[in-house]
């Protein structure tokens, strides 16, 4: 009896161990709180260059975040912010498929992405692509090591 108790502790500490070490996502795994984190960043990121807000936008990223051409928080800021003049408050983010694999550094990302022009009517796809993702957990929360936009444009054809 004593042999069983003790076995049975020892079994116990390791299981409880182990569904530690898989919620805290030690082993490069990802917990679903860490997914619905990440889906959640992807929909941050639109709404805030979307509407305008640079501030926001350049914190889905870490302080040294690329997009594009942009790199660090100052060229972050700059971009979310012409971004907007350009489309004139009028760009809608439209993203989908999104795909969360887990790596050792975090996160790969990737997903479909829709540009919607609301300023003609009837609305139009002015862009689509795929984003591909770096993403890492920092002390904030889940945010784009690195961001890039594999952009598909129409022809002059239009075809």
């Amino acid at each position: 009896m004593k042999h069983f108790l003790m076995v049975s502790a020892i079994v116990f500490c390791f299981g409880s161990s182990a569904a530690l070490s898989a919620e805290q996502g030690s082993d490069g795994s990802l917990t679903a709180d860490d997914y619905v984190e990440i889906q959640q960043l992807y929909a941050q990121y639109a709404h805030a260059l979307d509407l305008g807000d640079a501030q926001a936008w350049a914190d889905t990223f870490t302080p040294d975040g690329v997009f594009s051409d942009a790199k660090g928080r100052e060229e972050l800021v700059a971009f979310a912010k012409g971004f907007h003049e350009n489309f004139a408050g009028h760009a809608r983010h439209w993203n989908s498929q999104v795909l969360i694999t887990p790596t050792a550094n975090g996160a790969d990302g990737s997903c479909y992405l829709l540009l919607v022009d609301t300023s003609v009517q009837p609305v139009g796809i002015s862009v689509s692509g795929i984003y591909e993702d770096k993403i890492v957990k920092t002390t904030a929360g889940w945010r784009f090591q690195k961001r890039v936009a594999a952009i598909e444009r129409p022809d002059a054809g239009g075809q």
